[in-house]
């Protein structure tokens, strides 16, 4: 009974005129974001922040949140029809996409993902509405020293999950620490590394940030990249029918890739990606035919494109209960409630109720959105793909500027999203990712306060973080991941050398 009360609450404020507009436009930008390879949605995001100064932190997350899950939507249409993903995680939907758009199926491919779309999204809405309450009241009971140490393993997940070297994430997350202590302390009033500068007193903008390291260094990456497209291919109402055959095989892989992108949206340090290729490695491995796989498999689509959206919605399961986003999206999600004065953590729900449950109901609205947005404007979202790179990046730029620009009247701001630029463009160069640095600049005063807060009723005994069983359980899997990034790293050593012999 008590849920049913919760889903009218979330009925009531995501129905709202406003609320509803946000998430038409968030729906709306996604989609268009997902389809122009290059651009990203954590680009548009880090944009659009600016815009939660200025409406509730509902309606802000139901806009960005749109913005999202819509990316993943969209992102596969430029994958089928023309061999380009719009998102990382839709790169897989290549393998067999475009195959099928060669064999004039281009219509059943974009239809059968955007179902298997909407079937990962919904199914894993319900599992957040039932699932993220009771682990949010179990977290309540964490203290101090638990808080630190889940932090700490989320962070470090982040930082060895990431793709490429695991010591260049974990320096990415001490910067990201580092950044975050940047203005007056707040236990002792003291200034730290401010160097003088009045506008460093309340600590750097996350807005600038997000712009710069994401944002600007998009733009500088994609510049001089000529994507010709010629897609000739007519999308009609007939083209677009599925054959039995074809639902019938697509039906497992949809809930196979479900489950996938779900357990996989909830770990930290993992993302859309990795549910995508897993969920398609895993179709390979149990078809009776993996020889088709690469040729147009109906099941190399609708796999990987259910795990991508359902890890897209669980991510917030982590996120709005524990406080611990799971990717960078997920920090600029939290970077929201912060500007709204929103503390990230268990006590966001039993707090902030019309809050949570207004967003669960609003995924289930844009899901439908874009279920009418995807399929009858295929037309519309190819064409823009022939926009001008020399028109949209410049344009990028330009909003970027006017953005930061408008939430403190602050040039300094602008210097900041250029550093940031710069920065980000240097992580590019060498290999760095730019998501854990985000991370540990989001949770690092947070880390801070429940680390000082522990030793204060400690009295300075280090062994409260292995006294109580949950945090000694985090810091227990915190070396179990240390172990095995090692052991890989080893372990792929020896292979280079042995294929060297």
């Amino acid at each position: 009974m008590e849920i049913l009360n919760n889903l009218a609450l979330g009925v009531s404020v995501a129905f709202t005129i406003e609320n509803l507009m946000y998430c038409a436009l968030g729906v709306t930008i996604g989609m268009l974001i997902g389809v122009i390879p290059g651009v990203g949605h954590l680009a548009a995001i880090s944009m659009l922040l600016p815009l939660t100064y200025y409406v509730p932190a509902t309606t802000a997350l139901v806009m960005l949140a749109g913005i999202y899950y819509g990316a993943q939507y969209g992102g596969s249409t430029a994958a089928i029809l023309l061999n380009l993903p719009g998102t990382p995680s839709s790169s897989v939907v290549c393998l067999d996409g475009y195959p099928m758009t060669k064999q004039g199926r281009a219509g059943v491919a974009l239809f059968m993902t955007t179902i298997a779309s909407f079937v990962g999204s919904f199914i894993t809405v319900i599992v957040l509405a039932a699932f993220a309450p009771p682990l949010a009241d179990f977290a309540i009971a964490f203290n101090s020293a638990d808080y630190f140490a889940m932090m700490l393993l989320g962070l470090v997940a982040a930082a060895i999950l990431v793709q490429g070297n695991p010591a260049k994430g974990l320096a990415a997350v001490v910067f990201g620490l580092l950044l975050g202590i940047v203005g007056t302390d707040v236990s002792t009033g003291i200034q730290r590394y401010t160097f003088g500068l009045t506008f460093l007193y309340d600590g750097l903008n996350i807005v600038a940030i997000a712009m710069g390291i994401f944002g600007v260094t998009e733009v500088v990456a994609n510049v001089g990249k000529v994507i010709q497209v010629k897609s000739d291919q007519k999308i009609t109402f007939r083209s677009l029918l599925p054959t039995r055959r074809d639902l019938k095989e697509s039906f497992f892989p949809i809930l196979r890739g479900t489950g996938i992108g779900t357990g996989i949206g909830v770990l930290p340090g993992t993302g859309t990606s990795i549910g995508s290729f897993i969920a398609y490695a895993v179709e390979k491995k149990v078809s009776r035919h993996p020889e088709k796989f690469g040729k147009g498999a109906i099941e190399g689509i609708t796999a990987p494109e259910s795990a991508n959206n359902a890890a897209a919605q669980s991510a917030f399961i982590p996120t709005l209960t524990l406080g611990i986003p799971g990717d960078a999206v997920m920090a600029l999600m939290l970077g929201a409630l912060l500007i709204h004065g929103i503390t990230p953590g268990p006590s966001v729900i039993s707090d902030n109720p019309d809050l949570f449950w207004g967003l669960v109901i609003s995924f289930l609205i844009g899901n439908v959105m874009l279920l009418i947005l995807n399929i009858p404007m295929v037309g519309l979202w190819v064409r823009l793909l022939k926009i001008p790179y020399p028109i949209l990046y410049p344009s990028i730029i330009l909003f970027i500027v006017i953005g930061v620009y408008s939430i403190n009247y602050s040039d300094m701001d602008i210097m900041l999203v250029a550093l940031f630029g710069v920065i980000g463009c240097v992580f590019l160069l060498l290999g760095f990712e730019p998501a854990p640095l985000l991370l540990g600049f989001i949770l690092g005063p947070m880390m801070e306060e429940n680390f000082r807060r522990a030793m204060l009723l400690s009295r300075g005994d280090l062994m409260v973080f292995l006294d109580r069983p949950v945090s000694a359980t985090f810091f227990a899997m915190i070396a179990a991941l240390i172990v095995w990034s090692i052991y890989s790293a080893i372990r792929k050593k020896r292979v280079a050398v042995a294929k060297e012999f």
